[in-house]
């Protein structure tokens, strides 16, 4: 069995055969406050791009997404994109049961391992709606920042 070889900052070697080294890693933020009244999906703001360099190789989708909600009986469903595609979503976010008008923010964490089968340039972003339509919800609530990180994972 060959030995893993650990660099600085990064696995230089793995034994053969194995796959999961990182290859690229991108990120972006953004804080720019995005609001929505409708039931209708919007995009957040957040997105990023990465073209991995095989068809065998995965993408790990880490997000940080900040929302909040400044009324009673409404919630945020959050979806996650790779180019027109929907990969995951997050349901029912801030949901208080109550009718009182309240102001939430909510911090949203979320991880996503992709296999595209592609080595074109792909596009990830996160989408997100007023499941109610009642009163305000919003991605970057007082222009807090949200995060991505893409990274490149050696297929296996």
């Amino acid at each position: 069995m060959a030995l893993i070889k650990l660099g600085a900052n990064a696995i230089t070697a793995l034994p053969t055969g194995v796959g999961g080294k990182v290859l690229q890693i991108v990120t972006a933020t953004t804080s720019t406050e995005v609001s929505n009244t409708a039931t209708s999906y919007i995009d957040t703001g957040l997105t990023a791009s990465i073209t991995p360099s095989s068809t065998s190789n995965k993408v790990l989708i880490i997000i940080q997404q900040v929302m909040g909600k400044n009324s009673g009986n409404t919630w945020i469903d959050i979806n996650l994109l790779r180019d027109s595609t929907t990969l995951a979503s997050l349901k029912s976010v801030g949901y208080t049961a109550s009718t009182q008008a309240n102001y939430i923010g909510i911090g949203s964490g979320f991880n996503y391992l992709d296999t595209p089968s592609s080595t074109s340039s792909l596009t990830f972003k996160t989408e997100f709606r007023n499941v109610t339509a009642s009163g305000t919800v919003k991605a970057q609530q007082d222009s807090s920042t949200s995060m991505i990180t893409l990274m490149e994972i050696a297929g296996w």
